[in-house]
């Protein structure tokens, strides 16, 4: 079969799968939204790529383009850790192709080719094209504003690789994550200045094209690391069987005091000690530990604010809250309908997931203590997330889970951020206070008093959330029990 056959037949099973889905009308849904969310950025991207040289003329009138270079690695930053969190893993629904003839190398390019396609890369079509056209437009060599706009988008496209191997790799995300940790440390430690050394970079593109071969370079080896890593898990044995073990077990006897509950709790840390993507889960909560560096550090000078200061200590505390509490009662899909026949209460299963919650946080807290060699106020902040999502977030991530409805195949290698989202507007109203309340609270504590009366104020306020848990989780309770049915029937199988 020739390769435009090949390529055809793909698309039309694809577009075979959408159409005869049993969630199509909810995943026509999430199309048309993220068609909008896509026709905003495209309108952002073309703005930016538009007025990005005139403001940098205004600030940097000297070299308006050696301070885009300077800037840029921030970009290129932010651009893989979006990636990570929210692009789709296009290696999906493969099992039923690896029975037909078509050889694996092929399954796993059009895979591959699928990524390329995502809105996550042709977006940037709407930035670099208009840089592109007002780049020419200036006093600059155009062979130099050619090769540099080339290797740039390069580099963007290299995060699409880069991201579907550190997804499904632990050791190139371990090697990412140091690299990340290392920028950072020599950073705040002024070891290396990461401006000149992103100016020296872009710069080397536009002054040497031959450089644009090192961009080439970078985007075929990790196109190449890509393929060969899916190519060789590409066995029914290998990626999708539930492989045999030895039982361990792991009594924790120490949980048995807590009743009830604390069947729930060992049932929870088994899952994490022993399953893949729970663990990843975990391991995406350590990163959140690292995410204040960009914050604290001054690093990025539009972050330099003390609002950001908070939505930094939100997250530094809160990554297991949001990787794996968000996930509640998604991790228990697979048995949630027999756990609902037994002879227990809502009130015992939703008190052990806000307690792993709190213990989550709590610790994220004592592991972030690092923080404090920065200054006492930079781990007030630190101090203030944590105590918002102990004392609030905690409740909030459970009050979502009644309505994420969302099942979790525990046997799969991909990681939980891989599924489809159940997204509706109950989910979104839950998810905005989330962020945007304690930068509120702590806006009107700064107004009334000082920088530190909005923490004291932040604090106080999750304080009381922390008093009132147990009326808020019985009224979280009562949600539950009205969305049971709804919930068992999203978590049967589907035939």
């Amino acid at each position: 079969m020739s390769p435009i056959k090949l390529l055809a037949l793909f698309f039309q099973l694809e577009r075979k799968d959408f159409l005869r889905s049993p969630s199509f009308d909810t995943s026509l849904v999430i199309l048309i939204l993220m068609g909008l969310g896509a026709l905003y950025f495209a309108v952002v991207f073309v703005g930016l790529g538009i007025g990005i040289y005139f403001i940098a003329e205004e600030v940097a009138p000297q070299n308006p383009f050696g301070w885009i270079n300077q800037g840029l690695w921030v970009f290129w930053l932010a651009d893989l850790i979006f990636r990570y969190m929210g692009q789709k893993m296009p290696i999906t629904k493969i099992k039923p192709l690896l029975g037909m003839p078509i050889s694996k190398s092929n399954i796993v390019v059009f895979s591959m080719l699928k990524s390329v396609v995502s809105p996550f890369n042709w977006l940037y079509l709407f930035l670099w094209i208009p840089l592109y056209i007002v780049l020419l437009q200036q006093d600059l060599d155009p062979l130099g504003v050619t090769t540099w706009i080339l290797g740039v988008a390069l580099l963007f496209l290299a995060n699409n690789f880069l991201n579907l191997w550190a997804n499904n790799s632990q050791w190139v995300f371990a090697l990412a994550l140091g690299a990340l940790i290392a920028a950072g440390a020599g950073k705040y430690f002024e070891l290396f200045d990461l401006k000149a050394f992103s100016g020296g970079l872009f710069e080397a593109l536009y002054q040497t094209p031959a450089t644009l071969l090192a961009a080439m370079a970078w985007l075929a080896f990790l196109v190449w690391g890509s393929y060969r890593f899916f190519l060789a898990g590409m066995f029914l044995d290998d990626r999708f069987s539930v492989k045999a073990e030895v039982a361990r077990t792991t009594k924790m006897a120490w949980l048995d005091s807590m009743g009830r509950m604390g069947i729930f709790l060992k049932n929870d840390l088994r899952l994490i000690t022993r399953n893949k993507r729970a663990k990843m889960a975990v391991l995406t909560g350590i990163f959140f530990l690292f995410y204040g560096l960009l914050f604290f550090t001054n690093a990025i000078e539009v972050y330099q604010g003390a609002y950001w200061k908070v939505f930094a200590g939100i997250f530094v505390t809160g990554g297991f809250l949001f990787s794996f509490g968000g996930f509640v009662p998604s991790w228990d899909s697979s048995y949630y309908p027999l756990m609902m026949t037994q002879r227990i209460t809502y009130a015992d299963y939703l008190k052990a997931k806000w307690w792993l919650i709190v213990w989550a946080t709590l610790a994220s807290t004592v592991l972030a203590s690092f923080y404090a060699l920065m200054g006492w106020e930079v781990y007030l902040a630190v101090l203030a997330g944590a105590a918002y999502n102990v004392g609030i977030n905690a409740h909030l991530v459970l009050l979502g889970g009644a309505f994420v409805k969302t099942p979790i195949d525990l046997t799969s290698a991909k990681k939980a951020f891989g599924d489809k989202q159940a997204v509706n507007l109950k989910t979104m109203l839950i998810a905005l206070p989330k962020i945007a309340l304690p930068m509120g609270i702590y806006a009107l504590g700064q107004w009334i008093w000082d920088a530190q009366g909005g923490y004291l104020l932040l604090i106080g306020l999750s304080l009381l959330g922390f008093g009132l848990r147990n009326p808020v989780l019985r009224w979280i309770e009562r949600i539950y029990k009205k969305e049971k049915y709804d919930t068992i029937q999203a978590y049967k199988p589907k035939s």
